[in-house]
């Protein structure tokens, strides 16, 4: 891992609830992602592994600690600060993502719409990035009308129109099957070597995580020291 780090975490962790219900998903942990990293976050689920990536997306706040992301502190403004990160940062859920009135161009070209661009010019992007991941046939259709590896490509697709620095992929494999999940992996990494971005992946599949240069494991909410004895 070289250069600046795109997101650090500084004894970071998230709480849901309090007192006695409270429950801890994620205690203070401290890990940096940095331009050019591969990483796997293994563990098997309820381990903390989302609530991690959720946290370096942004899209939970830290009850403990802070995560930083320091290539946007320029913007001005806190509006224009969430706004970069929102345009720097691609998430692929486990979870169908699709919205289920737009087709399959216009769920992958809604992020940059939402950014300012325009329609035309973000179906093109849309239909472009559709074509890199080999499934440029189904811009028309509806997400209801596509497998379910076919949807995790279309998810795919839609972080790759973007181009963001930093792509984080939640289990993208948890509900497809071996064969369909290799292939959604082979397209992941395809992306984001294409736009160079960097790439986490959360995964309790030890098949997606060999295939990352990195390695972090999760157990009960703690991110746990590198078998060579290193910290993340």
């Amino acid at each position: 891992m070289t250069g600046r780090a795109l997101v650090t975490c500084r004894d970071a962790g998230r709480t849901y609830g309090r007192g006695p219900a409270a429950v801890v998903a994620v205690h203070g942990t401290n890990c940096r992602v940095h331009a050019d990293d591969r990483i796997a976050v293994m563990g098997p689920s309820g381990s903390g592994k989302s609530t991690l990536l959720h946290l370096m997306a942004g899209l939970e706040q830290p009850t403990t600690g802070e995560v930083v992301w320091p290539w946007h502190t320029d913007a001005a403004g806190p509006r224009a600060r969430v706004r970069a990160r929102a345009m720097a940062i691609g998430v692929v859920f486990q979870s169908p993502s699709l919205i289920a009135t737009l087709d399959v161009a216009e769920n992958t070209g809604l992020p940059l719409v939402l950014a300012g661009e325009s329609a035309d010019r973000a179906r093109v992007r849309a239909l472009a990035a559709l074509e890199r991941v080999g499934v440029a046939d189904l811009a028309d259709r509806l997400p209801d009308d596509i497998s379910g590896g076919q949807a995790q490509r279309v998810a795919v697709a839609r972080v790759l129109a973007a181009r963001p620095r930093l792509v984080l992929a939640d289990e993208p494999t948890g509900r497809l099957d071996r064969t369909t999940g290799r292939h959604v992996v082979d397209v992941l990494l395809a992306a984001v070597d294409e736009i160079g971005a960097a790439l986490v992946v959360s995964t309790h599949d030890p098949s997606v995580g060999e295939r990352l240069r990195t390695r972090w494991t999760m157990r009960d909410g703690r991110l746990l020291l590198h078998p060579d004895g290193g910290t993340p």
